[in-house]
């Protein structure tokens, strides 16, 4: 939204202004506003921290834009508050039930339906043009998860929750199946109430869960051995040793939410955008890996999955075959890959191949 000069708003009305905000995006679909200040220091210093062991891998874009991460002002001038919201998304609860089918596809549960980016960017749009309205004027830009934005950082602050030991924000009566999104403004709304501490307790049973061992510690996450970066992020060979430790997980992985006793508080979506689209919540492996590029284009338009690629798609699939059990089926689909043209996929179909025939 263009920059106008930020109204000047007394106490009173910032607060009524901010009841009507809080409205607003309850009838736009969020679950939670909150507002933060724009000093996040102490977030920053983790931050650097963390790029500094290299836990981001080949992230590199972590690193890329300098202090605009964790400094808004520098990233959009003049920005004086950031308005935080959450989103539920979870659609079902048989999540635990395909992870625990060897034959099935566990893709990530925020991903079963259409992309939430563009969902949740035109509702943040639409809520910052209320906004401007009401207010007479002020600076607004949305931003869901596709800038140097350190969006937990910004929530925890704003109320919304906290950062818990496996890194994701927690909210005690919504646990942690929502997105984020945020409106950055130099509009001088209250600043909402952070909780006073984290609720995580003695509890360590995100770290225990871990299929990799991807936390280094209680808040601390090496993500080059995180399923969500190798299946996601990662764009080679993923590594032979961690391998069969991805099991059944080809897109992202939620354990340590499943296992957060938090989530028992979690709220199924109402958003009709987030159900399950093309039966990926309970797909099998041999099926997924069966479509040619053409219907994976087709199947994952409007997708996040699509971000990773047909090549991608085939190398983590291939692992979820190899790590199934040595059926007829499996081995007759790996085989038709043989001497696919990517030497990505035929590397980890020969691996795939060379465990189930040991079987």
């Amino acid at each position: 939204m263009p920059a106008q000069d930020a109204p000047q708003i007394t106490m009173p009305d910032a607060d009524a202004l901010l009841q009507q905000v809080q409205q607003w995006a309850e009838e736009l679909g969020f679950q939670q506003l909150g507002i933060s200040d724009v000093d996040l220091g102490e977030h920053e210093a983790y931050l650097q921290k963390w790029l500094d062991a290299g836990y981001h891998g080949s992230m590199d874009y972590m690193a890329r834009h300098g202090s605009k991460r964790s400094r808004p002002a520098e990233l959009v001038p003049d920005t004086c508050r950031v308005l935080s919201l959450r989103m539920d998304y979870l659609v079902d609860e048989q999540a635990e039930r395909v992870l625990a089918s060897p034959e099935k596809a566990y893709i990530s549960r925020y991903t079963l339906g259409r992309d939430y980016h563009k969902l949740m960017r035109k509702r943040l749009s639409q809520l910052a043009q209320r906004i401007a309205n009401r207010a007479g004027g002020g600076q607004f830009r949305a931003f869901v998860d596709s800038a140097p934005v350190l969006e937990r950082a910004i929530a925890e602050q704003a109320g919304l929750g906290w950062i818990a030991k496996n890194t994701m924000l927690i909210n005690s009566g919504a646990g942690s199946w929502f997105f984020l999104g945020e409106i950055y403004t130099d509009l001088p709304l209250p600043p909402t109430q952070a909780q006073a501490s984290k609720h995580c307790g003695s509890c360590t049973a995100c770290l225990d869960i871990c299929p990799t061992d991807a936390f280094v510690g209680p808040f601390q996450l090496d993500a080059r051995r995180c399923i969500s970066y190798l299946t996601i992020e990662h764009q080679g060979s993923i590594d032979p040793t961690l391998r069969p430790l991805l099991g059944n997980r080809v897109f992202g992985c939620d354990d340590c939410q499943l296992v957060c006793p938090w989530n028992k508080f979690a709220q199924l979506t109402d958003e009709t955008d987030f159900r399950p689209r093309h039966g990926l919540d309970d797909a099998s492996l041999v099926a997924l890996f069966l479509w040619d590029e053409s219907t994976y284009l087709a199947r994952t338009e409007g997708s996040a999955i699509r971000r990773i690629g047909f090549e991608r798609w085939l190398r983590n699939l291939a692992v979820g075959l190899g790590n199934g059990p040595a059926s007829a089926e499996a081995i007759a689909a790996l085989r038709s890959r043989l001497d696919y043209p990517s030497e990505l996929v035929r590397e980890h179909v020969a691996w795939a191949l060379a465990r189930l025939q040991a079987n």
